[in-house]
């Protein structure tokens, strides 16, 4: 089953392509957190449903907090995962390290146990411990996530590194943000960090996880700005979809 979930942060969206079946509740009034926490209680349920129906559940969003609703939703389904992170940023900061503020920012600390009050409590989501994190290709990294992943954080490895050796033991949660492939191959990011993998190695790094056997969940992350017609984000998510 693949879940569309057409949201960056707390608003609709119009960047993810028509596919799977379309997670888009009517959010409530209150701070963005509570809007953040309603959108990934029900990615969550879809999640857990999937799971428990003997499913392997694709999650595909605008941004990487949506991976706070599949984690809990893999935890609701009676499994304890730990995950894989494809990222080219770290999304370790906590608000008192951000600097700009962006909540996206901090999705896999929230993941860590960071902030509970804000998601993770309410989601019931228990915090996944460093060990059971695996960080890929993070290179645009703020001094503050610098110290944290160098200071008994996750272990850090880079996308052509992956092997059966690097891995967490146990079933996965696989989460791939599309930014982690080089800009030059992905315009149109919000967030581009120069200097990455290409498509190709990417995939390649994607298929070997999958190839494990332990991936319960693949969450997406596509954090770019609109772009109808755009041929190249289309083949992209076809290929992680099929892979």
């Amino acid at each position: 089953m693949i879940v569309r979930v057409p949201y960056h942060q707390d608003e609709v969206v119009d960047s993810i392509p028509p596919l799977g079946e379309t997670v888009a509740p009517v959010l409530p009034a209150g701070t963005v957190w509570e809007r953040l926490a309603a959108l990934h209680g029900v990615v969550a349920d879809r999640v857990a449903a999937e799971i428990r129906a003997g499913g392997a559940p694709t999650v595909v969003s605008g941004d990487c907090l949506v991976a706070l609703g599949t984690l809990a939703g893999v935890q609701r389904a009676g499994v304890d995962p730990a995950v894989v992170w494809f990222d080219a940023h770290g999304d370790v900061h906590t608000l008192e390290t951000t600097t700009s503020g962006y909540l996206g920012g901090l999705a896999l600390r929230l993941a860590m146990g960071a902030h509970p009050d804000l998601v993770a409590g309410p989601l019931g989501l228990r915090p996944l411990a460093a060990a059971r994190v695996l960080l890929v290709d993070a290179r645009d990294l703020d001094p503050p996530e610098a110290a944290f992943l160098a200071s008994g954080g996750p272990a850090v490895c880079a996308v052509d590194e992956i092997d059966d050796a690097v891995l967490p033991a146990g079933p996965l949660v696989l989460h791939v943000d599309v930014d982690v492939i080089d800009p030059a191959e992905l315009p149109g990011l919000r967030f581009p960090a120069p200097g990455g993998p290409s498509t190709g190695a990417v995939l390649g790094a994607v298929r070997r996880v999958l190839a494990t056997g332990r991936v319960v969940a693949l969450d997406i992350a596509a954090p770019w700005h609109p772009a109808p017609d755009d041929e190249a984000r289309a083949d992209l998510l076809s290929a992680l979809l099929t892979s």
